[in-house]
């Protein structure tokens, strides 16, 4: 679950993470209002969405007066903000996040996460703050620093000095990056994180460390820990069908392609995806109904690829161990019904009752084309959907 920027600097803030005086709000007068609350003479209004980006995408504004920052209000408020991170579509701006402006010496990078080979979490820091990490570390891969940081041990002082020196600081800063790494790795660890990120983390003129910017990206799996931090979501910013899809227990990401898949396990899903491609395909989705799939799920789960206006094929793709195939076909055939179903359909069942199932697709009159392999099965779909 991703957090905007203004949720995760409260929660900066709960840590000891410094940054910058700001307020959110909601509307032109507000954020008048809010300028008026900050004081000074200049102020950044920034659109508050899940993706990055948002200065080239006029989404971050500079703005000398209050009345400015209404106009820039106007502007944003209510609209759809497109940046390189947010998709064709863009993202809507329902919220703003006006901050006093930070006298910036220089800009940093410094997140945290969890490096899965090692099992470790681990620090990623350079000096190019404020750009594009994955353009940095392929273009210049010495330019990023790590540490990794041991679970039994936790973060140790030696650690945040290699990162302090390698960053330039001086013996007051690196001090301060000590608090600061200390104050991100608690955050991590208590939350659940998966990613942390200040990009920019900026030093001062005056030589502190702020948190110009902040993403928090948190596990899903944990939230029942954190009932607090899992009312934060923001459905706005999500795609409507995911997030239908968490409502129905199913594991659901849009796609850019034609063919609907669904399938019962990630690895099958994923091999499913693999074969579709190799067959000159494009998949529209990754679904995973969930080894223990029941008709509902399935017939939830059809209707959910069916509401995507790309799809112009579907492929089910089954193996039933610990579902029964019969009961999958039932939930296609419910769906198909109820959806009135205007795209060729394509199932592969293998498993549990995978006859039966079969069997009741057969006598079921509808428009379902059956397979006996997944090679089979993804060459038709990819026939269906480029015809």
């Amino acid at each position: 679950m991703n957090l905007h920027e203004y949720q995760s600097k409260q929660l900066f803030q709960k840590y000891d993470i410094a940054i910058p005086a700001g307020l959110t709000v909601a509307t032109p007068d507000a954020a008048a209002a809010a300028c008026r609350t900050l004081g000074g003479g200049r102020w950044v209004v920034k659109a508050q969405i899940h993706a990055g980006g948002r200065g080239k995408a006029g989404g971050v504004v500079l703005v000398d007066d209050p009345e400015q920052a209404a106009t820039a209000a106007r502007r944003l408020l209510g609209g759809r903000l497109i940046s390189h991170q947010s998709g064709p579509a863009g993202l809507p701006v329902e919220s703003l996040l006006i901050e006093q402006p930070t006298a910036i010496a220089r800009e940093l990078y410094l997140s945290t996460l969890v490096d899965r080979e090692s099992r470790q979490v681990i620090f990623m820091a350079s000096h190019a703050g404020g750009m594009d990490i994955e353009a940095v570390a392929a273009a210049a891969p010495e330019q990023i620093l790590m540490i990794r940081v041991h679970p039994a041990v936790g973060l140790q002082p030696f650690q945040v000095r290699r990162l302090g020196f390698g960053l330039g600081l001086d013996a007051g800063q690196r001090k301060a990056l000590g608090r600061l790494m200390g104050g991100l790795y608690r955050l991590f660890m208590e939350c659940d994180a998966s990613l942390v990120e200040i990009n920019p983390l900026v030093v001062t003129t005056t030589g502190d460390l702020v948190a110009l910017d902040a993403k928090i990206n948190l596990d899903d799996n944990a939230l029942l820990r954190h009932p607090e931090l899992a009312a934060l979501r923001d459905p706005g910013q999500e795609d409507p069908r995911e997030a239908a899809a968490r409502a129905h227990e199913l594991s659901y990401i849009s796609l850019d392609g034609n063919i609907g898949c669904m399938v019962n396990g990630a690895g099958l899903a994923m091999a499913t995806m693999d074969l579709v491609k190799l067959h000159g395909g494009a998949p529209a989705n990754f679904l995973d109904v969930g080894g223990g799939a029941t008709a509902a799920r399935v017939a939830a789960a059809f209707t959910l690829i069916l509401s995507d206006p790309k799809v112009r094929a579907v492929l089910v793709n089954i193996f039933g161990g610990i579902v029964r195939c019969d009961l999958i076909a039932q939930g296609i055939v419910a769906a198909v019904q109820e959806v009135g179903v205007a795209v060729p359909v394509v199932v592969r069942l293998e498993g549990t009752n995978a006859p039966q199932g079969l069997k009741l697709l057969a006598d079921s009159g509808l428009r379902v084309q059956t397979a006996r392999t997944l090679d089979e099965a993804a060459d038709l779909a990819v026939a269906a959907a480029t015809n």
